[in-house]
């Protein structure tokens, strides 16, 4: 059984119809029936075409689209309904084309009008294409070709097409007319008709309204308002056909215009919002094309929507603005980068305000085309704007366009620029007035937070104007400038205290108690505590220092790539490969001389006729000498002439050597000023290329007159310059001669220049062997600190300068050799040099002949180094001490440098030590002949030194050595070397001791005259102290002899500074004397030996007195003494190690610091300041009165107490002493023992004595009497108010304050600076409040007449005693009102002052009674020799405690205080245990006050 065939869906041919014809009958325009149509068959926006034209050529009316007919055939389109029901419906648009000829209708088949046409239900029209397009037409091949079903078409339904739209050149009367016409063919058909109100997106309402009423009349006729060109309503119109057309469809149902219109745009909204969406999702780039996107999106739903809805040519418009947006967000950003970028490039290129700060934009463009740096900020394109250029496409390119800076936001962006730069100038400013506020606050502390500086500068006018952070980061940044000063200082502040650390071996370990003692003695130290709020940093310096100390290498030297050692090693290994490298070229390139260049050098003509008489001599110059032929080229040179100096040695001509000639005094004076100045300058060019040494003969001329009384004037004194040259001298030989010159002469002189440039030979010859080298005759240290302010190369000019210096062997890299005539033959010497920490290790490990120890005299370290070293040093070696400065004028100029240089020649001088000074601003001072005396010295010392160092090296370390301290007897070192002048020293030799305020004039020329190891004699003298030259150590005595017995009066010739201090405290335990030679018997060779002490030992030691070499019988000449008996001389035979290793009567060698008073107290200072008690600066009266007979500290609170003070000596000073270790060791085991002293006679009252100002400068203000320094409208000296107002605006809260001694330096400075200037600020000198309050209380100490007059001081003790506690205060206040009106006013200011101190003493430690010990002694000053005075300090102390704590009671009229400690009865005896201790020295038996022995030592200042 054959299955049922679906139905095919029902196909139904719909006419469209309206008015159509010529355009007079239709106007302008259609009515839409094409539009309409299109719309339905090809609903997609892009296959709708708005204009369908009815005017056709012929041909195109022929075509196959058209056939010849007036209909067209716009296709097939399939339909389902709300039902379900499928079905086709084929459309057909009733037209009639006009001829574009014409302008009639074509003719066709059918030649009936077009409303009976247009109503035909039957069409036929073979092979009728289906119409598309007017474009179509002709072009047919080109378009889909789909021919109308069998050609032929049955209508079952019309739609009727009325124009409701305004316009087109017609009137919609007319157009009703001709649809009542067409309606009444059409309705004869009995087909479906539905009228399709079209244009309704233009519509008239009442075009619509009419047409509502015409399809009412005709049957309720079914009215659609459509529009083609908005899609809408068009799908309805046929719809609706179709169910009148189908029977068995619903019934049609239609919607209004409006409603329908609304649903149309927000399906296409939706659609563009998706479809832009999906634009902006996809495309990024604007560079992007339309046709790769399309392509990438056709697939895409809402793609195809929005171009189904829209079209292709929408969306391309909607992409288009897409990508120029992009473009545009990409133009601006770029923009944005670089307007952002443009404030960086204008820091860059115009950074200076005052360049810019008045000029226009324009004149600031061409100021950045100018700058070199331009073309790397900018680039200026050849099309503009840049914006429209292809330079936005250069995404690598990032220099700004110079065109955009034509626009107004760049010159915004300068304007802002200048703006910022004013105020960026503004803010420095104010940071850097603020960080000087902050230097300002002197209370700032290393380490100190910010929080709690913050509240004292808050009111500061530059803290307000800057922000948080510039506060913060200018105080971080002053904390790290004060935190490393503050380091620096207490590094500085290590060395200094050298002495404290280098007093164990390298490698030990100190112990806990010898840190304790570092720590004792660091804490009095403000340097220390300055880093009390960082002290975990303050003990990991020390311990680095301590670290370095005991292990000391070049490696963790503390001063880094500055130490010595490592400098000594780089200029070593360049300058001696120099020097090597010169020394093998003059040596390869000397033969044997054949030809002599000479120079002639003398006054009047001399030079001429020596010259005129070798020619005589010659034979066409050639001279024959000791049967050799020489050809000789002299240059015979006046001393007047100019071309001495720059002519001297040029290439043309090289001299040999020189003939000096003279008649007169006055001529040789000058040739030795004229050969000082050639050898400088030849010394100096040796710097630049190697020069040998210029031989100079003296040649003394014959005088012709026979005046021959001042010949021998003339021989001596040529001898003598020759002798200080060392060079030849010619004398004129015995006889009668008529010439001035003679061939003996001439052939002499010749004979020296070839002997001396023969030496030069030799002695600039290739460097030895090794096996030479380790034959060196003396081996010397030099020592050096690290850090020094002075380049190493200075102290190593005098050997590298020398032609006579080579290398060491290999391995010594800091060691060179010298090759020196000292004395009758040339010694090879070994220099080491080595930093001070490096030399340590060898201090007794190797053995060493001489040292020489080098120092700064601007660095206070330096000197504690070197004494640190000296000290331990055995005596048996010598010693030369070299001073470095800039020039001499620093000792005049600068006291600290005046004072380091007083104390090194002071040192240099106890140890009979060689002292000389260095300048680096002058060339004169660094000659190899500096240190010539010194090797002479070490060379005669050669074989003791050797024997106590074999002597050392067996002795046991056990075995305890008695020392005894003999002077050398060759003490011959000169304070300073005198040479003739150079031209690269202009200065004058120092006419001065550096260790005292006389000076003194140049020697005469008949000034004494050594010869050094260069062949030059230089002059020496003594630098005087006093008057007794004799004294000091810096002449060369002949041959000594064994001093003779002297009177005791002439026992002040050794030192009266001792002696008088020995008179003056230890008078009672002296039993005899020295026996000393009689003044008379004092020769001026000074032929004498030095003593070995001042003082006698104990009963029954004996010990040597004098120990001097008799160089007539190289033996030992021994005095011996025991108790001031002279037992006789004995000679004994001794020499080297036996003389050394001798037992009782030998001598054994010792250290420096038993020599010396100075490094013995530096190092037992220490001792006694470590070991003292913690509180023994307030220790009792009755605690020091145990030590009778020594020398006592004195308060450290009150200077003018101290006994420390150069003028008060003690019978501890280890220069009067004979070991001071082992004597006070036993003093104390024989203190019981000791017989009791006489008691000295009693002395009558008299008026104390001031104590002496410890100022060095001239003032008109301190030491001046105080009615002097004030007036009624100022009852207050300035500075004391100056002083008072420091302290109590910085100081009331620091421990200690008047009991902890500042800085001596700065009071000194404090007042110098007043002194200067009365209106200086304390503030800005940044000083300690301890310094400030020292220069207080000097300030009264300085005063003639203290400030409590003497006249009142019985009445005040009296009062002191009064039981009753108010009757003593009535007292006392009566007796304050006899006070001098000035002296009134000013304790009154001074108490109250004191007053507020004590009132902060939770905080300062400083109760009124802790203040009045500190400041009774100066306010009273009373004399402590007095024993009444004694007896009496703590009632004085008392006093001075009632007037702080009742200072409102005594001079402000107020109540008295009730403290709370009775003070009702008068302070007892014992009560002095409860007592603070500054008063400790006050019990100790006075030394001599300075006024009985200064007048007597104005020349001589001690250290």
């Amino acid at each position: 059984m054959a299955k049922n065939k679906e139905p095919r869906p029902p196909t139904y041919a719909v006419s469209v119809v309206g008015l159509s014809g010529t355009e007079k009958e239709k106007g302008n325009c259609g009515v839409g029936k094409s539009c309409l149509c299109n719309r339905y068959v090809r609903p997609k926006a892009d296959d709708y075409y708005t204009e369908h034209t009815s005017v056709l050529s012929t041909i195109d009316f022929g075509g196959r689209v058209v056939n010849n007919d007036h209909f067209l055939y716009w296709g097939e389109v399939s339909h389902r309904g709300d039902d379900g029901l499928e079905c086709k419906i084929q459309i057909i648009e009733q037209t009639e084309f006009i001829d574009d000829q014409t302008f009639l209708p074509h003719r066709s088949t059918n030649l009936q009008p077009y409303t009976k046409r247009a109503a035909a239900s039957k069409l036929q029209s073979a092979e009728k294409l289906m119409y598309i397009c007017t474009d179509q037409l002709g072009l047919e091949q080109d378009f889909e070709q789909k021919q109308m079903p069998d050609g032929k078409l049955s209508i079952d339904g019309f739609v009727l097409c009325i124009d409701v739209s305004k316009g087109c050149n017609r009137k919609f009367d007319d157009q009703m007319k001709f649809i009542n016409s067409l309606y009444s063919q059409i309705v004869k058909s009995k087909k479906p008709i539905v009228i399709a109100a079209t244009k309704c997106d233009e519509c008239v309402e009442q075009y619509l309204r009419d047409i509502q009423a015409f399809a009412s009349n005709k049957k309720n006729l079914l009215v659609v308002e459509t529009s083609a060109r908005c899609s809408v309503n068009v799908e309805l119109c046929f719809h609706a056909l179709t169910q009148l057309m189908d029977k068995t469809r619903g019934k049609a149902k239609t919607v209004p215009y409006l409603d329908a219109y609304k649903t149309q745009r927000q399906l296409v909204a939706t659609a563009t919002d998706k479809f832009e969406k999906l634009i902006v999702q996809t495309v990024k780039d604007y560079h992007t094309s339309w046709k790769a996107i399309s392509n990438k999106l056709k697939t895409h739903p809402d793609y195809d929507d929005y171009i189904n809805l829209e079209g292709t040519r929408k969306a391309r418009n909607t992409f288009s603005k897409h990508i120029e947006q992009l473009k545009q967000e990409h133009i601006k950003k770029r923009k944005e980068d670089y307007f952002s970028s443009l404030p960086k490039v204008l820091n860059n290129l115009l950074s200076n305000l005052e360049e810019i700060e008045k000029l226009s934009w324009m004149e600031a463009q061409n100021v950045l085309k100018s700058r070199p740096e331009f073309q790397y900020w900018f680039v200026v394109l050849e099309h503009t704007p840049w914006d429209e250029s292809d330079h936005i496409d250069k995404v690598g390119e990032r220099r700004i366009p110079f065109d955009i800076l034509r626009t107004p936001e760049a010159e915004k962006v300068y304007q802002n620029h200048v703006q910022h730069l004013i105020a960026e100038k503004r803010r420095l400013e104010m940071k850097e007035k603020f960080k000087k506020t902050l230097e300002r606050v002197h209370f700032i502390s290393p380490g100190q937070p910010w929080e709690e500086v913050m509240c004292f500068v808050m009111e500061d006018e530059a803290y307000k104007y800057i922000s948080e952070a510039d506060r913060r980061d200018v105080y971080n940044r002053h904390q790290r400038e004060i935190v490393e000063k503050a380091k620096e200082e207490f590094q500085e502040m290590l060395f200094e205290h050298a002495e404290l650390f280098y007093d164990l071996d390298l490698n030990a370990t100190p112990s806990c108690d010898k840190m304790s003692e570092i720590h004792s003695v660091l804490n009095e130290e403000p340097r220390y505590r300055a880093l009390q709020k960082l002290a975990p940093d303050r003990e990991s310096l020390l311990l680095k220092h301590i670290g370095f100390v005991y292990h000391p290498t070049k490696e963790t030297c503390l001063s880094g790539q500055s130490c010595v050692d490592i400098k000594v090693e780089q200029i070593l290994a360049n300058r001696l490969v120099q020097l090597d490298h010169g020394r093998s070229n003059l040596y390869h390139n000397s033969a044997n001389i054949d030809k002599v260049n000479l120079y002639l050098l003398g006054r009047e003509g001399l030079p001429q006729e020596l010259a005129n008489e070798i020619r005589a001599q010659s034979t066409d110059d050639e001279y024959t000498l000791d049967g050799k032929i020489y050809e000789l080229e002299l240059r015979p040179i006046d001393i007047n002439s100019t071309l001495l100096l720059t002519h001297f040695w040029t290439s043309a001509f090289k001299p040999h050597g020189c003939f000096c000639v003279f008649s007169s005094i006055e001529s040789l004076n000058f040739i030795g000023d004229c050969i000082g100045r050639i050898r400088a300058e030849l010394g100096q060019s040796r710097r630049d290329r190697y020069t040998p040494s210029l031989p100079f003969i003296l040649i003394l001329a014959n005088q012709r007159d026979g005046v021959c009384k001042n010949l021998p004037i003339l021989r001596h004194q040529g001898q003598q310059l020759a002798n200080k040259l060392q060079c030849t001298f010619v004398d004129i030989p015995s006889g009668t001669f008529p010439r001035k010159f003679n061939e003996s002469q001439i052939k002499q002189a010749l004979r020296g220049v070839l002997e001396a440039v023969k030496h030069n030979f030799d002695v600039m010859s290739p460097m030895p062997s090794i096996k030479d080298l380790s034959e060196t005759d003396l081996r010397i240290v030099m020592c050096a600190m690290c850090g020094d302010p002075f380049s190493v190369d200075l102290i190593l000019s005098p050997f590298l300068d020398s032609h006579s210096c080579s290398a060491a062997q290999p391995g010594q890299s800091n060691t060179l050799v010298l090759d020196k005539i000292i004395g009758d033959s040339r010694r090879r010497i070994q220099i080491t040099v080595l930093s001070y920490h490096s030399s340590i290790g060898i201090r007794k490990d190797e053995l060493v002949h001489g040292y020489i120890l080098v120092y700064s005299a601007k660095r206070k370290s330096s000197m504690a180094m070197l004494r640190a070293f000296l000290a331990e040093v055995q005596d048996v070696i010598p010693v030369q001490m070299v001073a470095i400065t800039d020039s001499q004028a620093d000792f005049f100029e600068n006291d600290a440098i005046k004072e380091l240089m007083t104390e090194g020649e002071h040192i240099a001088t106890e140890i009979s030590a060689k002292f000389t000074a260095l300048y680096s601003l002058s060339q004169y001072h660094r000659q190899t002949e500096v240190f010539t005396p010194f090797f002479s010295e070490v060379l005669e010392k050669k074989t003791g030194i050797e024997g106590s160092f074999m002597y050392e090296s067996t002795r046991d370390s056990n075995n305890a050595s008695e020392d005894v301290f003999p002077q050398s007897p060759h003490g011959n070192s000169p304070a300073y070397s005198y040479y003739l002048d150079s031209e690269d020293d202009t200065e004058a030799p120092p006419p001065y001791s550096p260790i005292g305020d006389d000076v003194q004039l140049l020697p005469p020329p008949s000034t004494k005259y050594r010869i050094d190891g260069e062949g030059n004699e230089y002059p020496y003298h003594s630098t005087p102290v006093n008057i007794h030259d004799h004294e000091r150590n810096h002449k060369v005595p002949p041959p000594v002899r064994p001093k003779p017995v002297l009177s005791k009066t002439n026992v002040k010739k050794l030192d009266p500074n001792l002696l008088k201090t020995i008179e003056a405290g230890i008078k009672s335990t002296r039993k005899a004397r020295v026996p000393l030679a009689h003044a008379e018997d004092v020769e001026a060779s000074d032929n004498y030996a030095e003593p070995t002490d001042t003082l006698l030992k104990s009963k029954g030691f004996s010990d040597d007195i004098y120990a001097v070499p008799d160089d007539t019988q190289n033996r030992i000449v021994k005095m011996r003494n025991s108790f001031g008996v002279l037992h006789g001389t004995h000679c004994e035979e001794e020499n080297g190690f036996d003389r050394m290793s001798r037992g009782q009567g030998g001598r054994r060698p010792s250290k420096y610091k038993h020599r010396s008073k100075i490094l013995f107290s530096k190092t037992k200072a220490y001792h006694r300041r470590a070991h003292s008690d913690a509180s023994d600066e307030e220790s009792g009266l009755a605690v020091q009165k145990k030590k009778k007979g020594r020398g006592h500290r004195g308060s450290e609170e009150d200077p003018l107490l101290s006994p420390v003070d150069p003028w008060k000596g003690g019978i501890d000073n280890p220069a009067i002493t004979s070991d001071p270790e082992q004597d006070e060791k036993k003093m104390k085991k024989k203190k019981q023992q000791k017989p009791k002293e006489p008691k000295k006679p009693k002395q009558k009252a008299t008026k104390p004595l001031y104590p002496p100002t410890r100022r060095n400068w001239e003032s008109n203000y301190f030491g001046v009497p105080l009615p002097d320094l004030v007036t009624p409208e100022r009852p207050i000296p300035v500075f004391i108010e100056k002083c008072v107002d420091f302290i109590e605006s910085t100081g009331l809260t620091t421990e200690g304050l008047y009991r902890v001694s500042g800085n001596k330096t700065d009071q000194d400075n404090i007042q110098k600076q007043f002194d200067q200037d009365h209106s200086v600020d304390l503030m800005a000198m940044d000083v300690a409040v301890n310094a400030v309050a020292g220069a207080l209380k000097a300030f009264f100490a300085d005063l003639p007449d203290p400030l409590i007059p003497y006249n009142l001081h019985p009445e005040l003790v009296e009062a002191a005693k009064i039981v009753d506690r108010m009757e003593r205060m009535l007292v006392l206040k009566e007796i304050v009102k006899k006070f001098p009106p000035v002296n009134y006013e000013v304790f009154k200011y001074v108490i109250t002052h004191l007053n507020r101190v004590s009132q902060q003493s939770k905080t300062t430690l400083m109760t009124a009674d802790n203040l009045s010990i500190c400041f009774w002694p100066t306010l009273m000053r009373p004399d402590f020799e007095n024993k009444d005075t004694l007896s009496t300090t703590k009632l004085n102390q008392s006093v001075i405690e009632s007037f702080i704590q009742q200072c409102q009671y005594f001079f402000y009229g107020e109540e008295a205080v009730d403290m709370s400690h009775p003070e009702g009865t008068p302070p007892s005896q014992h009560g002095a245990a409860h007592m603070p201790e500054p008063l400790v020295p006050l019990t100790l038996p006075p030394p001599l006050q300075p006024q009985q022995i200064q007048h007597q030592l104005q020349a001589e200042p001690l250290v």
